[in-house]
C-alpha cells in the first residue's frame, strides 16, 4: 500500500515526465522549423520516451492501487536562439529531472518502501543514460558549430536514431 506522502510524490513525478515529453516535443518543433529533421526526430522520440516513463509510473501507482491526480502540465519553452542553446536546456533539464527522482528515492528509503524503490533504481540508471546523451550532443554541437557541413552531418547522425524500446 502507498504512504500518501509516495503517493503524492509519484504524482508529482508522474506530472514531470510528461512535462518532459511536451518539452522535447517542443524542441522538436524548433528543430522542424530549422528544416533540421534528425534533430527533430531525436527529439521526437525523445519526447515519445518520456511519455513512456511517466506510463510507467502511473502503472506502477495503479498496481499499488494508488490514485492519479492528474495536474496541469506547464507550457515549456518554445523559442531558442541557436540549437546550441537548445541542448544546453535539454541538458538542465534532464540534470532537474535527476534531482526530483534522487528526492523522491530519498523518500522512498525513507517511507521504507521497498517495492517503490527498486522502481526508482531505473530510473537512477536511466538518468544518467539521459543526461550522457544530452551532454555528448551539446559537446559535438559547441565543438563543431550549430551551422555549415558540420551540423548537417549531426543532423543527418541524429535522424537515425531509432526507437530505444
Amino acid at each position: 500500500m502507498l504512504s500518501p506522502a509516495i503517493q503524492e510524490a509519484l504524482n508529482k513525478q508522474i506530472n514531470h515526465e510528461f512535462y518532459s515529453s511536451y518539452f522535447y516535443l517542443s524542441v522538436s518543433g524548433y528543430f522542424e522549423s530549422l528544416n533540421l529533421q534528425g534533430f527533430s526526430h531525436w527529439m521526437r522520440l525523445q519526447s515519445q520516451e518520456e511519455r513512456e516513463h511517466g506510463m510507467r509510473l502511473l502503472d506502477h501507482l495503479h498496481d499499488r492501487n494508488g490514485h492519479a491526480t492528474f495536474e496541469a502540465i506547464a507550457q515549456p519553452p518554445i523559442e531558442f536562439q541557436s540549437p546550441v542553446e537548445a541542448f544546453q536546456q535539454a541538458l538542465q533539464h534532464e540534470d532537474y529531472v535527476t534531482q526530483t527522482i534522487n528526492r523522491f528515492y530519498e523518500l522512498a528509503l525513507q517511507e521504507k518502501d521497498y517495492a517503490m524503490q527498486v522502481e526508482l533504481q531505473w530510473f537512477v540508471s536511466e538518468q544518467v543514460e539521459e543526461e550522457k546523451q544530452a551532454r555528448q550532443i551539446l559537446d559535438q554541437l559547441k565543438r563543431l558549430g550549430d551551422q555549415g557541413t558540420a551540423l548537417y552531418l549531426l543532423d543527418k547522425e541524429l535522424g537515425e536514431r531509432e526507437n530505444d524500446d
